[in-house]
């Protein structure tokens, strides 16, 4: 049965938002896996991290693993972390020849200078070897709460030369976004980009679930800002810092809002399982069947069994 939330969304909604959700390991936390078929659906769509210090050689390794048990491997191209066009052309190779790549991931990378002649994800787009090696989706970093790395006037510059790309290139392109944990932040961010010309598909990062003490290591060193006050905030606030965290109010009204606004730019989660990945497609795929119940706090709860 479709229930109608005090805001007005249908949970048929919250659903529908949630389906098709994607989620992202490292090499190492794919060796602790048994079997991904043990947490995963067929098909669904696994992005593989590129680490600042790692090699890129165990993330081809994680996504050919992921191809062989029948998921889709999204491999992360960073671009500061590339020490040559050589090892670029070779990680792409590998990642195509080796696991059936054909969506990628591309960032600037979380280095500080440089491993080799890229700066940032325009050079490793503006190469052509995505297109060469017949690569048919590629996503782009967005930060709707700023980034650490760039001003607020590169960020945009860079997003109004993707959207160029995006029309002299083969691949499908679109916007897959650190995690918050806010509504209100994301939406004036997606307006601000309506407004100002985007044309590119958002996908939306969401935390997966994890106790705060968690969460906000992982927003302070992403930069964070707002998250992290919010985050600080609750923490004082609600409980203390052992509580396990559900991002069901975000997610509702990221739902509310994509179900409401027709210029809503957002189409997609990605789920980022910071409290692991069982946890998170568990919640996940509870959330995406319905099989949720809707709370008067804004939020709703799960029926489903998390441990």
């Amino acid at each position: 049965m479709d229930t109608l939330s005090p805001s007005g969304i249908q949970s048929s909604s919250i659903a529908g938002f949630m389906s098709g959700f994607t989620v992202e390991t490292t090499p190492v936390a794919a060796t602790k896996v048994a079997d991904f078929r043990d947490i995963l659906r067929p098909g669904a769509q696994v992005y593989v991290t590129f680490l600042p210090g790692s090699d890129y050689r165990d993330s081809v390794t994680a996504a050919k693993r992921l191809r062989d048990e029948g998921f889709e491997p999204v491999p992360h191209f960073a671009a500061r972390s590339m020490a040559s066009t050589e090892q670029f052309q070779d990680y792409l190779e590998r990642c195509v020849s080796e696991a059936g790549v054909t969506r990628v991931l591309t960032i600037a990378g979380a280095v500080e200078k440089p491993l080799g002649p890229y700066s940032d994800s325009m050079q490793l787009l503006d190469s052509g070897l995505f297109d060469k090696h017949g690569i048919t989706s590629i996503g782009v970093a967005g930060h709707p709460e700023g980034s650490p790395d760039m001003s607020d006037e590169a960020i945009r510059g860079a997003l109004e030369w993707k959207n160029a790309f995006a029309e002299r290139t083969d691949a499908s392109l679109y916007i897959l976004t650190q995690f918050c944990f806010e509504a209100e932040p994301i939406i004036a961010w997606d307006k601000a980009l309506n407004a100002a010309g985007n044309r590119l598909p958002i996908r939306i990062g969401v935390p997966g679930n994890a106790k705060l003490s968690t969460l906000i290591k992982y927003a302070t060193a992403c930069g964070v800002g707002n998250s992290i006050r919010f985050l600080k905030k609750q923490g004082s606030a609600v409980a203390n810092l052992l509580r396990q965290q559900a991002p069901d109010k975000l997610v509702r009204d990221l739902a509310a809002y994509a179900a409401n606004d027709v210029d809503c730019g957002i189409n997609g989660v990605h789920m980022y399982p910071l409290g692991g990945l069982a946890k998170t497609a568990k919640w996940s795929y509870a959330v995406a069947d319905g099989a949720f119940v809707l709370g008067d706090n804004g939020g709703f709860d799960v029926s489903v069994d998390l441990s």
